[in-house]
């Protein structure tokens, strides 16, 4: 999905370019922190077209609490949403078990989120087989037209993950 670069930039504290293959977006930060944004589109999901936000720390360098790297993340989300009517999911990563920070950062970005009305953010988490607690958020526009039937599948959803791995 290519997102306008004028409109992220027209919010955006700090200036995003589209990434060598257009599939995501790259910033710098203050602290030469590289993050590349992006949205994938999942298909295994539900029975409604979801993406996948994807935020990496390309260069892996520490990040210290930096509020314009919210506002620049907020910025592209809100170019994502205002292209299309897909919900978004946010999964944070486990592979080095900061997951439970991810989440607890994320959704703090949501609630200081100056527009929130806006959207419908619900968070989750499912162990898996293994014990490993995972962290999800789901992200749509509060007007989405199918939000019963979403929220309806996302929960039943979590709940099926979660006897699953509890079996």
């Amino acid at each position: 999905m290519i997102l306008s670069i004028d409109d992220i930039n027209g919010s955006s504290p700090y200036k995003v370019e589209y990434a060598e293959n257009k599939a995501f977006v790259i910033f710098k930060t203050d602290y030469d922190v590289h993050y590349l944004v992006g949205f994938e589109y999942d298909d295994s999901s539900f029975d409604f077209a979801t993406y996948q936000l994807v935020i990496i720390n390309s260069n892996n360098k520490k990040s210290p609490r930096d509020p314009k790297v919210k506002d620049t993340i907020t910025s592209i989300v809100e170019a994502f949403f205002s292209e299309n009517e897909n919900v978004l999911l946010y999964i944070c990563e486990t592979g080095d078990a900061k997951q439970a920070m991810r989440s607890r950062l994320f959704q703090y970005w949501f609630s200081s989120y100056i527009n929130k009305e806006l959207f419908t953010f619900i968070s989750a988490s499912i162990k898996d087989e293994d014990g490993i607690i995972n962290h999800a958020a789901l992200i749509m526009k509060s007007d989405n037209p199918s939000m019963p039937t979403i929220l309806a599948e996302f929960s039943r959803t979590i709940n099926l993950l979660n006897r699953v791995s509890s079996l």
